[in-house]
C-alpha cells in the first residue's frame, strides 16, 4: 500500500516507518526535510511543514491509501487534515495518547472503553478534542492511544530525563511522588510499531479506536528509577513526596502528574490484538531502557550536567521533605 506518514523520523514514528517499509509498503513522508535522521532506502520525503498555512501543497491530488498523522495536537490542525485528505484516503491514522483517559483514575486497567475525561492536562484536553472531531468526521479513521512509549527518550516522574540521570550521576537525589509505588507502562517504540502498521488497511480498524501498550504490564517508579542508576552506575537517591505538595511547588506539574504520571494504569491490549495480531514487548525493564541510555550517554558527553532552575527548586524540595523527617 502506499502510505503516508506526516512526520515519520520522530520518537514514535520512526521504528513504524522502518517496519512498514520492511513489509514492503511504498513509504512517503511528509516533513520539514531538515532531519539528519536516516530512513530506509526507498522512502520518499514530501516536504510540508506543519507550521505553514498549507503543509500539504506539494501533495496536490496525490491519494494514499493510508495517513498517518503523528504531527497533529490541536483540533485546528486535525480540521485542516479532514479537510486536506478526506477522499483521498482509505484510512487516516491519528496518533492521540492513553493520557486523555480520566483522572483521576477509577478502574487501573484501562480499555478503550475507558471514559475520556482529564481535567488536569492541557496537551490530554487537546488530544480529546481532536479524538471527538475526528469521530464526528466523515473520514475513515482509526485513532490509536499509545502510552509512555520510549527509544532515544529516559522515562523519568518529575522533571525531564536526562536531568534525572544526571542528577544521579552527579550524586543528587531524585524526587518520585507518593512512595514510588504506583504501576507505570513503558513500550519499546519497535514494539509500538508491530501492531501500528498490523491496522494499515484493515475493515475492522475504521472508525475505531486502539490502545498500543504494554499487555497488563508495568513498573514501578522506584524500579525505573533504580534501573536507570543501576544501567549508569549510579546510585538512585529517591526522596519521596506527595503529589499535590509537588503542585504546590510548582504549577506547571500538575498535568504530567495529576493528569498522568501520579497513577497506577495498565492496559489492556485485546482489542488492538483482535485486529493487528497478537504481538509482544519487551518486559524485562533493563533492556526496555537499553536504547534510551545508549542514547543518553552520548547527549550526556556532549553537553555535560549544568545545574539549573528546575534543579534548584528539586534541592528545595528534598531539602524541606528530609526537614520532615522524610
Amino acid at each position: 500500500m502506499d502510505i503516508l506518514f506526516i512526520g515519520g523520523t520522530g520518537q514514535i514514528s520512526l521504528p513504524v516507518v522502518e517496519h512498514a517499509a520492511a513489509l514492503g509498503h511504498k513509504v512517503f513522508l511528509l516533513n520539514r526535510g531538515a532531519t539528519s535522521v536516516a530512513v530506509p532506502a526507498g522512502v520518499e520525503t514530501i516536504i510540508g511543514d506543519m507550521d505553514a498555512e498549507d503543509p500539504y501543497a506539494e501533495i496536490g491530488d496525490r491519494r494514499f491509501d493510508v495517513v498517518c498523522q503523528f504531527r497533529a495536537f490541536t483540533p485546528e490542525q486535525v480540521a485542516r487534515d479532514i479537510k486536506a485528505f478526506s477522499g483521498k484516503t482509505g484510512q487516516y491514522i491519528f496518533i492521540s495518547s492513553a493520557s486523555v483517559y480520566e483522572k483521576p483514575v477509577s478502574v487501573p486497567v484501562i480499555t478503550e472503553q475507558t471514559p475520556a475525561i482529564n481535567p488536569y492536562w492541557h496537551y490530554s484536553q487537546q488530544k480529546i478534542a481532536c479524538d471527538e472531531l475526528i469521530q464526528r468526521s466523515d473520514i475513515p479513521w482509526t485513532i490509536v492511544r499509545p502510552s509512555h512509549t520510549i527509544r532515544t527518550g529516559l522515562p523519568s516522574q518529575v522533571g525531564e530525563g536526562d536531568r534525572t540521570a544526571q542528577r544521579m550521576l552527579a550524586g543528587k537525589p531524585v524526587v518520585v511522588t507518593g512512595d514510588g509505588t504506583s504501576l507505570w507502562t513503558l513500550t519499546r517504540c519497535a514494539d509500538f510499531a508491530v501492531p501500528f502498521v498490523g491496522l494499515f488497511g484493515k475493515s475492522a480498524a475504521i472508525g475505531e479506536i486502539f490502545n498500543i501498550t504494554q499487555h497488563l504490564y508495568g513498573y514501578n517508579w522506584n524500579q525505573i528509577h533504580e534501573a536507570i542508576a543501576r544501567a549508569l552506575g549510579a546510585k538512585a537517591d529517591i526522596v519521596h513526596v506527595p503529589t499535590d505538595t509537588l503542585v504546590k511547588y510548582n504549577p506547571d506539574w500538575i498535568g504530567p502528574l495529576t493528569g498522568d504520571k501520579a497513577w497506577t494504569v495498565l492496559f489492556d491490549n485485546s482489542k488492538v490484538m483482535s485486529v493487528a495480531g497478537e504481538f509482544s514487548t519487551e518486559n524485562d525493564l533493563d533492556k526496555v531502557l537499553a536504547d534510551s541510555i545508549a542514547h543518553f550517554k552520548v547527549r550526556n558527553a556532549a553537553a555535560p550536567y549544568k545545574p539549573n532552575e528546575t534543579d534548584a527548586l528539586i534541592d528545595r524540595i528534598v531539602a524541606d521533605q528530609r526537614a520532615l523527617g522524610g
